[in-house]
């Protein structure tokens, strides 16, 4: 999500709304004479007002014509001729809504030419508006050093030295470079990379993070989206400039350099993030109430028959953003140490008799419902890794498809899941194919796809995968 901190800028886009939506139906009051049109086929008080059905009609086609072009998406980095463009798309989809609205009433006596003043009188001042607004943003970020972006650069590549001189000599654009940090002996730079956490510990106004992504590890990118996550400022990365840029991250040009960040995905809008968080937490009271509520203690009688040690396996995951939870299971191990770098393996003499049968009906994933309940996972998302796997995996997979797949909550199941691509990894085609599911369900998301899912999964605990062991 984009963070804005501090400033009153986000203000400019609803006024914008407002505006618009004021001068397309004023200058239709004075455009078209409504009075006079008789629309005898309709018995309806409402339907027999033509303005106040017109008004509804503009205002709600408008929103949704402007929210499909993205109308008001124009940022500090956006273009005049991209704003110009967007005014001539807004013009001729907002004609076709006017004529469709006459052609629909043809009652409504009003001429092809006055309906065109209308538009060309409308956008006049709707264009001008919004002209006016973008440069004296501009203006107010040069002379009055207002509505800046405090930003620091990390890398020292072709694309983080051309983002360094974009934020430098163009004033107008509105961002304070606080520093450049790369792992160099050139003096230039602020510091190395170690340093810039140091940095950005000490200096929490920072709005914007920009890593040249192809030049960090991937603990380093964990570190900064993590920071990113927590302090409220955006992250963006910067690409190769001879790398071909993938369409899973979000594409803005500063000039005509590429940057990168994290897309506003259907699983995290607000609306479906409310939807599936109460699906989850019925699910999960559900699942507590109805079966752990006698299959806890039934397990605990059965693993400390056979072993010594707790109920529950604690172990730390990497969540949304990369952050870090104690994922909870039922131990299935004759030792609660866990060896880092190794999955169970097959046959494997570590696990109990017990913990075969949990781990084969996946039984021993259910007290991940309790993490459900506090927020660290989903009922349904890509499956955590290991915190010690995550390097390794990320050296084998695109860093930008990593990236993506840590941008929702894991799932106590998944698609990869169902799917076999679970337990031991024992080729990089494993990990390969568990990505590229994880990431066919962020892009693909519904509640329908989460019940198939859930579906699937109860299949599989009573006939087990012959991956799970």
């Amino acid at each position: 999500m984009e963070y804005k901190r501090g400033r009153y800028s986000w203000l400019l886009r609803p006024f914008l709304i407002i505006f618009d939506i004021t001068v397309i139906n004023v200058l239709a009051f004075y455009f078209f004479n409504f009075n006079e049109a008789n629309l005898y086929f309709f018995s309806s008080a409402f339907l027999n007002n033509k303005h106040l059905l017109y008004i509804v009609y503009s205002i709600v086609l408008w929103l949704v014509s402007t929210s499909f072009l993205k109308f008001y998406h124009v940022y500090r980095y956006t273009s005049t001729i991209n704003i110009i463009s967007l005014i001539i798309k807004q013009f001729l989809v907002f004609g076709l809504i006017v004529y469709a609205f006459i052609g629909v009433f043809r009652s409504i006596d009003i001429q092809a030419f006055t309906t065109l003043k209308y538009l060309v009188y409308s956008f006049s001042l709707i264009g001008t508006i919004k002209l006016v607004s973008y440069f004296g943003l501009k203006t107010y970020r040069s002379y009055l050093k207002g509505n800046v972006r405090r930003v620091i650069i990390i890398g020292k590549g072709e694309g983080a030295e051309e983002l360094k001189q974009l934020f430098t000599k163009r004033k107008e654009l509105g961002y304070a470079l606080k520093g450049v940090f790369a792992n160099s002996e050139n003096q230039k730079f602020t510091g190395n990379i170690a340093d810039s956490f140091t940095f950005l510990d000490q200096d929490k106004s920072i709005d914007e993070i920009y890593c040249a992504i192809d030049e960090l590890t991937e603990k380093q990118v964990n570190d900064y989206v993590k920071y990113a996550e927590i302090n409220h400022c955006n992250i963006k990365f910067i690409p190769k400039t001879n790398k071909l840029l993938t369409k899973r991250l979000k594409t803005d040009y500063y000039n005509y350099l590429p940057v990168l960040s994290m897309p506003e995905l259907a699983l995290n809008n607000e609306f479906n993030t409310f939807i599936k968080r109460v699906f989850d937490v019925v699910f999960a009271l559900l699942m507590i109430v109805l079966v752990l509520s006698w299959l806890t203690p039934l397990l605990f009688i059965l693993i400390k028959l056979e072993s010594k040690g707790p109920l529950f396996y604690k172990h730390k995951r990497n969540g949304i953003n990369y952050k870090e939870f104690d994922c909870y299971k039922f131990r299935s191990l004759k030792t609660n140490k866990a060896e880092k770098g190794t999955y169970i393996t097959q046959n494997d003499t570590r696990v109990t008799k017990i913990g075969k049968f949990l781990r084969k009906t996946s039984l021993d994933e259910f007290p991940q419902f309790y993490n459900v309940l506090k927020g660290d996972m989903s009922v349904v998302g890509p499956r955590p890794h290991m915190l010690s796997y995550t390097d390794d995996y990320s050296k084998k997979i695109d860093k930008y498809n990593f990236i993506f797949r840590h941008n929702v909550k894991p799932g106590v199941t998944g698609l990869a899941q169902i799917k076999g691509y679970r337990g031991e990894i024992k080729n990089d085609e494993d990990i390969i194919n568990r990505i590229k599911y994880d990431n066919f369900y962020i892009e693909n998301w519904s509640l329908v796809l989460d019940l198939k899912i859930i579906f699937q999964t109860m299949i599989n605990v009573f006939k087990g995968q012959k991956e799970a062991y």
